[in-house]
């Protein structure tokens, strides 16, 4: 009798952790109502002083949510002690714009202190960063709580290179329970936005696409070594309409004009062709999907509830835990990540 009962009381226990690990729409209404607001002006602010802003928050978002789940560790600093996601191989110099992120946390920290997580900053910023780019909006639920732990290592891992195949680029997004339509729709995002040529092209430019694949770019793109002499040097990703949020990019992808070989990988694939062609012939189908496809990747193994913490400062975890989480990061074979994942 009593193990049944013990066995109810789990049973519950797992039930009460699975809703209270759900995001919610207004989950700030009465304790920081006026959150999304000022994260959307800080962000309009910052895009009318340079457009960029938008691509680069719509990035840092993607690049959150694939490495450790929707938990802000992105935005954490590193340390004498530790090399932080930011700081690794598919992050930098690519990731930018940190400093919108700091503004719109001082602010939600001057007005409800100790609330707004910075994963949440975030998820509302790439949305906003959508909009102000020519997409659709769509309500954002919130309730992420912020990590602990940013590791240079898991990002290189966890994030797919320019070069992945259409078979490696599905695999990669299934771990993240998206679907391999998510992956074609979510590719869009290459509309708008430049990428550093030494972060695809590379030192050497051994395999280079840019010069030794059929039916690409002839080289004017990025100047050959720009990797090695150049490293600052970009190039739009959508050379058709670069800052605008359209199907120019799946038009660019059908005429020869894919910048990374993963964006060309989208035409080697039967179904996957068959998704780039509707998105050409039907901007509209694209957005409506893209909005809904951003739902679903803002879930990606967030925690809630009591998990991870409300970081004070984006780009350094709260005192109060930085011992423990040294710990609980050194362990062999941890992870570190106590996230629910939900769908």
């Amino acid at each position: 009798m009593t193990t049944r009962c013990c066995l109810v009381v789990a049973t519950l226990l797992a039930a009460l952790l699975s809703v209270s690990a759900s995001l919610e729409f207004g989950f700030y209404n009465k304790t920081c109502p006026s959150a999304e607001t000022i994260v959307q002006q800080t962000v309009a602010a910052a895009f009318t002083n340079n457009s960029g802003v938008a691509p680069a928050l719509l990035r840092m978002h993607f690049h959150d949510c694939f490495v450790r789940g929707c938990d802000g560790s992105v935005l954490i600093d590193s340390t004498a002690n530790n090399k932080a996601e930011k700081d690794s191989i598919p992050n930098s110099p690519s990731l930018r714009f940190f400093d919108v992120v700091d503004r719109a946390k001082a602010s939600l920290e001057a007005r409800c202190p100790g609330v707004v997580s910075c994963a949440d900053i975030l998820a509302f910023a790439a949305r906003d960063s959508v909009v102000l780019t020519g997409g659709l909006g769509y309500k954002v639920p919130s309730g992420r709580r912020d990590g602990r732990i940013s590791n240079a290592t898991q990002a290189l891992n966890e994030l797919p290179p320019p070069f992945f195949n259409a078979t490696q680029l599905v695999d990669n997004f299934a771990s993240k329970n998206l679907s391999l339509e998510d992956m074609v729709v979510l590719s869009g995002a290459h509309t708008i936005g430049v990428s550093h040529c030494s972060s695809f092209a590379g030192i050497n430019n051994t395999g280079d696409r840019l010069y030794n694949f059929s039916g690409s770019s002839d080289g004017s793109i990025c100047p050959s070594n720009s990797g090695r002499f150049f490293p600052n040097t970009t190039t739009f990703m959508d050379l058709i309409t670069p800052a605008k949020f359209d199907n120019k990019y799946y038009v660019g992808l059908t005429n020869n004009l894919g910048l990374f070989e993963s964006d060309a990988a989208l035409l080697t694939n039967a179904t996957m062709k068959a998704l780039v062609d509707s998105f050409v012939r039907s901007e509209a189908t694209w957005k409506t999907k893209f909005a809904n496809s951003m739902l679903k990747m803002g879930r990606i193994e967030v925690l809630t509830g009591t998990q991870g913490e409300i970081r004070r400062n984006c780009r350094v975890i709260n005192p109060a835990n930085a011992a423990a989480d040294v710990v609980l990061a050194r362990q062999p074979g941890s992870s570190g990540s106590t996230g629910v994942a939900t769908s």
